[in-house]
C-alpha cells in the first residue's frame, strides 16, 4: 500500500524497483502541473536511470510508493527527460519559494511539500511545509514553521522574484562535478541561474569544466566580471584557457585583468599556443620536484584530496625553478615505481628514461599516439628549451578526440566530428542564455554553428590575446 502522505524531498534519492525486484533507478525529482480551482496534479517523477540519463516516468505506472522505495509496472519511456510547458518540478522549482498567505497573515517560503494518492494512479499536492522570516536579526534564530494547504497560500508568487536555492543545492551536495553539471543543464534558464549564483565559486568551477563549451559561455556571459573572474581562478587553467578563448576580446581581456596574477599568467601562456596542440591541451599543474626530493615526499605530494588521478600518476623531475616553465626537464617517476622503493631514495635515480616529453607545438596526433602506445596516463611537454611547460593528460586528450556533444548525446554513434575539426565553427560570445537550453541544443546548436562559421576562430583569438599580452 502506498503511503497516505508522501514528503518530496525525502522521495529525492529513493531507489525505484520494478515488480520482480530489481532496482532501475532513483527519483531526482516531482513533476506536477497547477490547476485552477485545485492543488497541482502530480504527472510523473524524474528518474535517474544507470549511465545517468535522467527519464519521465508517468504516475499512472508507480503501484505503491513508502518504506523509501518505489514500486513500478516495470513499463519505463529511456528516452532522455525534456521539461514540456505547464510542467514543474517540485525541487527545482518549488522548495524555497517565496508563498503569501491568503489570509494576510505574511509570507513564508516552502522547505517541503507534501503528495497524496486520491485514487488509483492518482496523486496531487496535499500539504506545504513552511517557514515564516526570522523574528530578529540574529544570526542563529530560525523562523516558525507551519503547515498549510495549497488553498491557503497564494501560488501568484510562483512565478515572481528570485527563489532561494538552498534546499535544492543540498539535494546536489554529494554529486560529481560531471552529475551537478548535467542538473543544471536541466533546470529552467532562470532557476538555473539561481542555483549558479548561490553556488560557491569552485563548486561553480567544477561544473563549468564538465559542460560543453556553449554551455560555460552562457552561463559566464551572465555572471558579473568580478564573480567570472573568481570562478575562473578556481578553474584548471587549460580549461580556463579554452573557456576565455571563446569569449569576445574585450571580455577575455577584463577577465584576465580581474584574475588572480598567477592565474592569469597560465592561463595567458595557455592561450599563446594553438588549441589542436599539446601547448594547448596541457595543464601547467603538474607535480614538479627536484632530483633529490625523495621518494616520501613524492608519494606525499600525490596523495593529496584535490589532486586529479591522472596528475598524481606520476612526478616530474626538473632542474629549479620549479614553476612552468621550469628549468631542464630530467624525466618523470611514476607512482607505482616509487612504491617499489624504500622512502628515503632519490628520485633523480627513479626517472623513466624510456619516456621522451612532447614538444608544446607538436600535434595532438602525437600525444595520442604516445598514450595509447605506452599505456600512459599523461605526458610531459616542453619548449624548445627542454623547460617543463605542463603535461597533457588522457582525459584532455579525450576531450579533444570526442564530438563536442558527447555529454550530452543519447546515442552510441557521434553526432558531431572531433573538436579538432568542429572547433574551426563557432564562438558563441554573444549567444544569449536561451540557446543553451537542453529542449533546444540540437536545433538551436546547428543554427548557430551556420550562423557563426565565418567569425574568428578559437586560435585567431587565442593570437589576438597573446598580442595584447
Amino acid at each position: 500500500m502506498s503511503a497516505a502522505r508522501v514528503f518530496v524531498a525525502r522521495l529525492n534519492g529513493c531507489s525505484v524497483f520494478d515488480p520482480a525486484g530489481d532496482k532501475v533507478g532513483r527519483v531526482r525529482d516531482v513533476l506536477v502541473v497547477f490547476r485552477s480551482s485545485r492543488s497541482p496534479r502530480v504527472v510523473g517523477l524524474v528518474v535517474e536511470v544507470p549511465g545517468k540519463r535522467r527519464v519521465f516516468l508517468s504516475i499512472g505506472r508507480v503501484t505503491s510508493i513508502g518504506s523509501g522505495q518505489i514500486i513500478t509496472t516495470g513499463l519505463m519511456n529511456l528516452r532522455r527527460f525534456e521539461q514540456r510547458g505547464g510542467e514543474v518540478r517540485v525541487i527545482a522549482e518549488i522548495l524555497g519559494r517565496q508563498m503569501n498567505f491568503v489570509d494576510g497573515s505574511g509570507a513564508a517560503s516552502i522547505e517541503d511539500v507534501s503528495i497524496e494518492e486520491i485514487g488509483p494512479g492518482e496523486w496531487q499536492v496535499n500539504e506545504l511545509f513552511m517557514r515564516r522570516p526570522k523574528p530578529s536579526g540574529s544570526p542563529f534564530s530560525k523562523g516558525q514553521t507551519v503547515f498549510a494547504d495549497w488553498s491557503e497560500v497564494s501560488e501568484s508568487s510562483i512565478d515572481g522574484g528570485p527563489q532561494s536555492a538552498t534546499h535544492l543545492l543540498a539535494t546536489y551536495e554529494d554529486l560529481l562535478p560531471a552529475d551537478l553539471a548535467n542538473a543544471l543543464l536541466d533546470l529552467p534558464e532562470q532557476r538555473m541561474l539561481e542555483v549558479a549564483d548561490e553556488l560557491s565559486d569552485e563548486r561553480l568551477a567544477d561544473a563549468l569544466e564538465e559542460m560543453p563549451e556553449s554551455d560555460q559561455v552562457g552561463i559566464l556571459n551572465q555572471l558579473e566580471d568580478d564573480r567570472a573572474a573568481d570562478v575562473l581562478d578556481q578553474m584548471q587553467p587549460d580549461d580556463a584557457a579554452d573557456l576565455i578563448a571563446q569569449l569576445s576580446d574585450e571580455r577575455g581581456e577584463a577577465l584576465l585583468d580581474l584574475m588572480q596574477p598567477d592565474e592569469a599568467d597560465d592561463v595567458r601562456m595557455l592561450l599563446a599556443y594553438a588549441p589542436d596542440t599539446p601547448g594547448g591541451l596541457m595543464t601547467t599543474e603538474p607535480i614538479m620536484v627536484s632530483a633529490d626530493a625523495t621518494v616520501a615526499e613524492g608519494l606525499a605530494l600525490i596523495r593529496r584530496h584535490e589532486l586529479a588521478p591522472a596528475l598524481g600518476a606520476a612526478v616530474c623531475v626538473t632542474l629549479p625553478p620549479y614553476e612552468p616553465p621550469t628549468g631542464r626537464f630530467l624525466g618523470m617517476v611514476h607512482f607505482q615505481r616509487m612504491l617499489r622503493y624504500p622512502p628515503n631514495e632519490r628520485l633523480g635515480t627513479l626517472l623513466d628514461q624510456k619516456l621522451e616529453p612532447v614538444r608544446a607545438d607538436a600535434s595532438a596526433a602525437e600525444v595520442a599516439r604516445i598514450l595509447a602506445s605506452y599505456n600512459l596516463v599523461s605526458v610531459p611537454v616542453v619548449d624548445e628549451n627542454h623547460r617543463l611547460v605542463g603535461v597533457v593528460t588522457i582525459d584532455d586528450v579525450l576531450d579533444y578526440l570526442l564530438p563536442d556533444d558527447w555529454r550530452s548525446s543519447d546515442g552510441d554513434e557521434p553526432s558531431l566530428p572531433p573538436r579538432a575539426r568542429a572547433r574551426t565553427a563557432v564562438s558563441t560570445a554573444t549567444a544569449p542564455i536561451s540557446t543553451i537550453r537542453p529542449a533546444q541544443a540540437t536545433a538551436a546548436r546547428a543554427t548557430d554553428a551556420q550562423k557563426n562559421a565565418a567569425q574568428k576562430t578559437p586560435a585567431q583569438k587565442r593570437r589576438d590575446l597573446r598580442g595584447k599580452k
